[in-house]
């Protein structure tokens, strides 16, 4: 066996046909163009474990964002698939090894006697006569001294298809790289994940605030409505200014009561998102936050290892350019090594001895002379393959720039729009309480504190919207960041590769 091992270790330290892997260059800027003359009003450092829902300093989200890669059912799903490409790398490493196997046997028969004796597992002489039309004739079957004999047999056998050509550890290396595409998609899956919960939660908190709002604009307009009816009472205006009132009144009731529904769906997506039922989560009323953490992007190459997306595109590449390996080994002839040893013979009490000892050794070697270009076929299928990647890879890294990019401009258009907005809301309200104190003051139209109440609360509105989408392009632009992820962090090849004794 020491010889045998010695023998497999040689064999397989041999050469590997196929092109050996070098990464692709990627198609990358030196800077990002929509970080020119923007300074972020509120920089962030993403937590150093990928916690980066932390940076809101929020309590609760950060207690639901915590149960997503352990209880999301989609996160689940990729944890069996990385488990799955695991074990699929085990099964490909096991045909590196030989296969032993051990057979233990009994057999009962005769032996000697002549004509017939083998047919039978018990001694016998008989002798058949047959009368037809008056003729005897007679046949022997058998045979008076055949003799019972019963053989007992223990014999191992190791059989092995040496690794020459490289195409079972180019099967490997093929595996142990899709391992590491599973597992960057799991990372990836989890940060989609946390980052629709961020995004949903934004959306609840924005439904708050817009309640708050709205009741506020329902008690001004209940205000609004009490200033008509004196004025009615006292006789010193429309009763169709009281009815413009309930009007208005009515419609902010409305759009009140509307709001409850968007909060609740919102409220059902988080919870299905952190692994419950939406029976099981109820969030309390909440307000957005005023501050906007935005995370510095870095430069673009940095894009490379901390997206999972762009390391499981080049670990793809990986696993495909072994695969040529594999399939430009099919030129080569199989070969077979095969070896039996053990015992034969009776009684059971002297079978393990010198005399009842058998032995055989064997080696093959297959070549298929013509298969009408099916293997030159298999190679270019499996180059376009490896080329196709190829393109994936650096679409991939292309549409990651995009996305920062992206939401670089949100974020720094968003907040000079938020200044305007916050102006804006400011004059909208003074404009309101003038037209108010006019109106009582009998100068102007009740139809022009209405008309300045509609412009308040649709710049209120605006605001508030503008706040949310701040707040959803700053998670837009973690998640674009790769959320604190680096691709130190995938199982390295020496780790999935650690009980190969030969690689």
């Amino acid at each position: 066996m020491k010889y045998f091992s010695a023998g497999a270790a040689l064999l397989t330290a041999g050469c590997m046909v196929g092109p050996n892997y070098h990464r692709p260059a990627a198609p990358l800027s030196i800077h990002y163009k929509e970080l020119a003359g923007w300074t972020p009003a509120q920089p962030a450092d993403m937590d150093s474990k990928g916690n980066w829902w932390r940076i809101y300093n929020d309590k609760r989200l950060d207690n639901l964002e915590s149960r997503v890669e352990i209880s999301n059912q989609t996160v689940r799903e990729y944890v069996a698939q990385y488990a799955e490409a695991q074990a699929t790398t085990e099964e490909a490493r096991a045909q590196l090894l030989p296969t032993l196997g051990i057979t233990a046997g009994v057999t009962r028969g005769t032996s000697g006697g002549g004509f017939g004796s083998a047919a039978t597992t018990a001694a016998a002489t008989t002798t058949v006569g047959t009368t037809t039309t008056g003729t005897t004739t007679g046949v022997a079957i058998g045979s008076s001294n055949a003799l019972t004999r019963t053989i007992y047999s223990l014999e191992g056998t190791a059989s092995w298809d040496p690794d020459v050509w490289g195409r079972i550890r180019r099967q490997v290396q093929s595996d142990v790289a899709a391992a590491q595409v599973s597992a960057a998609d799991l990372k990836n899956a989890s940060l989609s994940a946390q980052g629709s919960l961020a995004t949903d939660y934004i959306e609840l908190e924005y439904q708050d605030s817009l309640q708050d709002l709205l009741n506020a604009t329902v008690k001004a307009y209940k205000e609004a409505l009490r200033i008509t009816h004196n004025e009615v009472e006292a006789g010193t205006t429309s009763p169709i200014d009281q009815a413009a009132a309930v009007t208005q009144l009515a419609s902010a009731q409305a759009s009140l009561v509307n709001v409850g529904v968007s909060r609740g769906q919102y409220e059902h997506a988080i919870a299905v998102l952190a692994g419950l039922t939406p029976a099981d989560l109820s969030i309390p009323h909440t307000a957005m936050p005023q501050n906007v953490p935005v995370t510095p992007p870095g430069i673009p190459s940095t894009l490379l290892q901390r997206r999972p997306d762009i390391a499981a595109a080049e670990r793809t590449m990986d696993e495909e350019n072994a695969l040529i390996g594999v399939q430009v080994a099919a030129y080569y002839p199989d070969i077979s090594l095969s070896a039996d040893g053990g015992w034969e013979g009776g009684p059971i009490g002297m079978l393990i001895s010198a005399a009842n000892r058998v032995w055989s050794l064997g080696a093959s070697a297959s070549e298929t002379i013509f298969e009408g270009g099916a293997r030159s076929a298999a190679v270019a299928v499996a180059r376009a393959a490896y080329d196709n990647s190829v393109a994936t890879y650096r679409q991939t890294v292309l549409s990651a720039i995009q996305q920062v990019e992206d939401d670089l401009v949100a974020l720094k258009v968003l907040q000079a729009q938020a200044t305007a907005e916050d102006l804006a809301v400011r004059a909208a309200q003074r404009a309101v309480d003038i037209a108010l104190n006019e109106y009582q003051a009998g100068t102007v139209a009740y139809t022009t504190v209405i008309t300045e109440q509609t412009a308040l609360l649709s710049d209120q509105e605006a605001a508030l919207s503008v706040q949310e989408q701040r707040l959803e392009a700053s998670v837009a632009l973690v998640q674009a960041l790769g959320g604190g992820w680096n691709s130190g962090q995938l199982p390295s090849r020496a780790a999935l590769q650690s009980k190969l004794p030969f690689l």
